[in-house]
C-alpha cells in the first residue's frame, strides 16, 4: 500500500487499509466485483480514500437502507453495474409477544454474537417503535433461523423478509454544529454530552466507551471523522465533519448524538 496514504491514519488501522488495498487490487487484477461483510462508517470511509487511489474501479456499499449505518461495500470494476442482490443482504423480523415483552438492542446484539457468529456479518438492528428487524449476510440465513428462538428469556421468532420491506427506524440522532479545542476523545465526550472533561476523562480509563464497537481506554485518542463512540450511560456519538478553525482558533465540526 502507498506510504503517503498509511502516514495518514493511525497505526491500529494500518492491518485493515492492508487488507483492503488487498482486495481492491485483486478486483482490478481478476476484473470481477469482490463483496466485504459489513464495515462501520469510518472503515467505510477508508476504503473510499484506497478505491479512490485506483484508476477503473469503484466502490459501493448498502446495508438495506440509504443511511444504514453498517454496510457491505462492493468493490468492482468499472463495467459491472451492481444492484442490491449483489450485496447478498438477509432481513429478519423478530416475531416476540409484545403485549407481555420488551426487547432492546443490546439483547439482540447480544443473542445473535452469543450464537457464535462474529459481529460484522451483522448489520443495522432496526425499531420503527412497533417492530424489531435486524440485517445480516444472506450466507447466514439458515443457520440463524435455526439457532435463535430465544432474546434473553423471550421466545422469538425469525422471519425473513425481502429486503425491501424493511422498516425506517425511528431516528433520535441529533446534529450539533459547535467549536472545541481538540478531537481528544475525552474532549468530544464532554462536549456532545455536557459534561466535564474530568468525567469524560474518568469513563474513558474506566473502561466504559467503545470506539467503533471496539472496546477503548485512551482518552488522548484523536478522533476522526465517522468515528462512532458508544458511552456506556450516555449514549452514543459521532463526529460527522470537520469544518475549519474558528476565529478564536478552536475546531468548528459538527457531532451526531444520540442521547440514551
Amino acid at each position: 500500500m502507498n506510504e503517503n496514504i498509511e502516514q495518514h491514519f493511525r497505526k491500529d488501522e494500518i492491518p485493515f487499509l492492508e487488507s483492503m488495498d488487498d482486495l481492491v487490487s485483486q478486483s482490478i487484477n481478476e476484473y470481477r466485483p469482490f463483496l466485504t461483510s459489513f464495515l462501520n462508517p469510518r472503515q467505510v470511509y477508508l476504503l473510499q480514500i484506497i478505491v479512490n487511489g485506483f484508476d477503473d474501479v469503484n466502490l459501493s456499499s448498502f446495508g438495506g437502507l440509504h443511511n444504514s449505518e453498517m454496510q457491505r461495500a462492493l468493490i468492482y470494476p468499472s463495467y459491472f453495474e451492481p444492484t442490491q442482490d449483489d450485496f447478498k443482504l438477509c432481513l429478519f423480523e423478530i416475531n416476540y409477544p409484545t403485549k407481555f415483552a420488551n426487547l432492546h438492542h443490546s439483547q439482540i446484539l447480544g443473542t445473535l454474537i452469543g450464537s457464535g457468529i462474529e459481529r460484522n456479518v451483522i448489520g443495522d438492528i432496526l425499531f420503527d417503535g412497533i417492530r424489531w428487524q435486524f440485517v445480516t449476510e444472506s450466507e447466514m440465513e439458515t443457520y440463524l433461523r435455526d439457532q435463535i428462538d430465544r432474546i434473553g428469556k423471550i421466545k422469538v421468532n425469525l422471519k425473513q423478509l425481502p429486503i425491501n420491506k424493511i422498516i425506517e427506524p425511528v431516528n433520535e440522532w441529533k446534529t450539533v454544529n459547535t467549536t472545541i479545542t481538540s478531537l481528544r476523545i475525552d474532549n468530544v465526550i464532554a462536549k456532545g454530552f455536557n459534561i466535564s472533561r474530568n468525567v469524560a476523562k474518568e469513563l474513558v480509563v474506566h473502561g466504559k466507551i467503545h470506539l467503533n464497537w471496539g472496546e477503548f481506554n485512551r482518552p488522548d485518542y484523536e478522533l476522526e471523522i465517522n468515528d462512532v463512540l458508544s458511552v456506556r450511560g450516555y449514549g452514543r456519538l459521532k463526529v460527522s465533519e470537520v469544518l475549519g478553525i474558528s476565529r478564536r482558533n478552536k475546531l468548528r465540526v459538527n457531532l451526531s448524538i444520540l442521547k440514551k
